[in-house]
């Protein structure tokens, strides 16, 4: 259960590192337009707000990743506080933002915890 668990957790922190690329460094070109549904002009005013919005997904993807890299109780910490900021930020995002956020960010971040806490 562990190997699943672990999968789990890496699929999120990959999701997030995409999404890190995607607001950070990619926010104005058609993809992540397309990936957000936002027009060349809210892209190019908001560019800013989304680098810092990219910057705090980069902190869960740190934290998910620190938890796959590190050993004993300090990795299972890690994966727990990632998956339910993850999954708090997913909620809140699903409310103000988007309800694909539920479907993107919260069914892995709440499958990947279930898991984790499973393997124990």
């Amino acid at each position: 259960m562990n190997v699943v668990a672990n999968v789990l957790v890496g699929i999120v922190a990959l999701i997030h590192l995409y999404i890190v690329v995607l607001e950070m460094f990619l926010w104005t070109t058609p993809r992540a337009r397309a990936s957000f549904g936002t027009t060349e002009e809210f892209a190019k005013a908001s560019s800013a707000l989304a680098a810092n919005q990219g910057l705090y997904n980069g902190f869960l993807a740190a934290a998910l990743i620190w938890g796959l890299s590190a050993t004993g109780s300090t990795a299972w910490q890690f994966k727990i506080y990632g998956l339910a900021c993850v999954i708090v930020a997913g909620l809140y995002g699903t409310a103000t933002a988007s309800k694909k956020i539920f479907f993107v960010q919260v069914v892995p971040g709440t499958l990947a915890l279930i898991a984790v806490l499973v393997a124990g």
